[in-house]
């Protein structure tokens, strides 16, 4: 996914912000209160000055971008508890901290697009894989990167790669995670929660949303919240896939249902769903070590060719119910969403079809959504759209904001 041009500001910066020696901050993971404190520890990675931001999005004719930043910022990596499969782990992520704010700050929790490469996770601070959502800190968010469940401190499990359940309490666990390192070191939130995310970002954003509105236990509320360019409708891609359209980023498709095979305990041999020899190849190439261009060039973007044909026939039929059953629940246009929300597609995306984002607003409004706004980006593709969406969701954000 094309990183945000502030992305490219954190990266000119990382030779000359005045890091330090890193500072850890350990937390106790006994109940407090109500609730049990989820920190682990936060690792002090570097400081960022405000005036290094400015200038260099200045250089690169983002007048209007420097104009946000605001704020020196530090730059932690956090080690939390959340839940896999009903048991306790430790995930990690990266979090932005604006400095010597004036009052108040809002949370933003930032959800990174679909990552193959561990390298890539937030955490490891490699930034020129980061989505830029992380520039929201120096315009004066307390910001929280989720690395994901499968990255980071949790890589040895395999991603639950578009898991309603597991996107959406990785988020919220991080957020209180967050929540309890800004209390113990008397950083002052506003109460306000926003939330944003593109490609599989876009999906986890609305999966967290889902997660909070339905569960007040966790004592949170968002604020507002804009996901971008997301596959909200799984459904809707197993149609795409039974009717046999080409598909130029088979990744995507191998990795959801290897990642639905693990999570769910199938365990099944890839060779039920694929042909050789790209059953053998998926076991190979989604490793955490390559690209998703590398593991795109050795697949087969006809349906075809690429899936068992057993498997496929039980597709167009009434067979593989556990994996339509797992389609369904985990698809977010059946669910209505509470909070304001705004959701963003380019008009030309072929990654992951406008249609998708289409169908799932039109299926919320049916529903009764009140609170939803639609952005088509005209001509805009999964790679040009992210830039137009922060253009647009930076004032929504501030429009929200209490005055």
């Amino acid at each position: 996914m094309k990183t945000f041009l502030l992305s490219t500001i954190f990266i000119a910066l990382l030779g000359c912000s005045s890091c330090k020696d890193p500072e850890v901050l350990e937390g106790p993971v006994t109940a407090v209160e109500k609730q049990k404190d989820l920190l682990v520890s936060a690792t002090k990675l570097t400081t960022i000055p405000a005036a290094g931001l400015r200038q260099i999005a200045v250089s690169n004719g983002q007048p209007e971008l420097a104009a946000q930043v605001k704020f020196d910022v530090d730059v932690y990596r956090v080690v939390y508890l959340t839940q896999y499969n009903g048991q306790e782990i430790k995930a990690s992520g990266l979090m932005v901290v604006p400095l010597n704010m004036p009052g108040p700050a809002p949370i933003l929790s930032a959800h990174h697009g679909t990552t193959f490469d561990q390298k890539y996770a937030p955490s490891n601070f490699q930034l020129n894989s980061l989505t830029g959502f992380e520039a929201f800190g120096a315009a004066g968010y307390l910001t929280v990167v989720p690395d994901f469940i499968g990255y980071g401190e949790s890589k040895h499990i395999l991603h639950p790669y578009y898991d309603v359940k597991h996107s959406g309490t990785a988020v919220v666990d991080m957020i209180k995670a967050g929540k309890s390192f800004f209390q113990k070191n008397n950083i002052k939130e506003s109460g306000e929660l926003f939330l944003a995310g593109y490609s599989e970002g876009g999906y986890v954003t609305l999966a967290a949303q889902k997660e909070i509105e339905e569960n007040p236990t966790h004592g949170l509320t968002v604020t507002g919240a804009g996901a971008g360019a997301g596959g909200y409708d799984l459904e809707g891609m197993l149609a795409r896939i039974v009717s046999g359209q080409k598909y130029d980023y088979p990744a995507n498709l191998a990795f959801i249902i290897q990642a639905y095979n693990k999570t769910y305990n199938w365990n099944r041999p890839l060779t039920d769903f694929f042909r050789e020899p790209y059953a053998t190849r998926i076991q190979e190439l989604i490793d955490g070590t390559r690209t998703s261009s590398s593991i795109n060039s050795a697949l087969s973007s006809d349906p075809a060719q690429l899936f068992n044909s057993t498997f496929l026939a039980a597709l167009r039929g009434a067979g593989e119910q556990p994996l339509k059953d797992a389609l369904k629940r985990n698809s977010l246009k059946n669910w209505v969403p509470k909070s304001p929300a705004r959701l963003y597609h380019g008009t030309a995306d072929t990654m992951v079809p406008f249609e998708n984002s289409q169908v799932t607003v039109n299926a919320m409004n049916a529903a009764g959504a009140t609170t939803l706004t639609f952005v088509p980006i005209k001509g805009g593709t999964h790679f040009s759209s992210l830039e137009p969406m922060i253009k647009d969701l930076i004032p929504w954000f501030t429009s929200l904001k209490k005055k």
